[in-house]
């Protein structure tokens, strides 16, 4: 059994030609991008736009790619700087609609039950959760999505957004403070 090709070397291969490694690339990727963008964003349409920008972003810079960081952060990096291109072009920032579906974070803060009762319960406690993290400043809501719902670290978050490891500490510690006291 052969070990699968990392996304780095993927993405190297794609930048030579190999339209395959990028079809690989983007089955891997696709569903976490997506999710993101959708939970950032809150809409079907914005997400739906913003990942066919990041794909052909990925696309068009695929000559110059250098595995200088893992790709998955490469990737939500550049879908990072177009959520903050959206947002600045939006201001004043405008409340968000609600996103469908849920990310492991949303599902994970909530037990399972098969009781109607308990059902209508979680989907409550779901969309008030959604909606306080709508609520959130962008730069408060990235690094949350980041953190919880694709679980990346500290540093991690702070390649993806460009700002150092206390920062993202520092909007991590206000968005919770923000969501605790959103939904006591």
């Amino acid at each position: 059994m052969t070990a699968e090709p990392s996304d780095e070397i993927l993405m190297q291969s794609y930048a030579a030609g190999d339209a395959a490694a990028f079809e690989t690339l983007y089955r891997r990727h696709r569903n976490t991008l997506y999710g993101f963008l959708l939970r950032a964003l809150g809409r079907r349409d914005q997400a739906d736009d913003c990942f066919q920008e990041v794909w052909s972003r990925v696309i068009n810079a695929a000559p110059r790619y250098r595995p200088e960081a893992k790709f998955s952060t490469w990737l939500l990096q550049i879908a990072h700087n177009l959520l903050i291109d959206r947002h600045r072009r939006q201001r004043p920032e405008q409340p968000l609609d609600t996103a469908d579906g849920d990310g492991p974070v949303i599902a994970a803060l909530v037990e399972h039950e098969a009781t109607p009762e308990r059902q209508l319960s979680e989907f409550q406690a779901q969309q008030r959760l959604r909606q306080a993290i709508a609520a959130l400043p962008a730069e408060q809501r990235h690094v949350v999505l980041l953190r919880l719902d694709q679980e990346l670290s500290l540093e991690e978050i702070g390649l993806i957004t460009g700002v150092g490891r206390e920062t993202v500490k520092s909007r991590l510690r206000y968005a919770m403070d923000k969501l605790r006291e959103r939904l006591a």
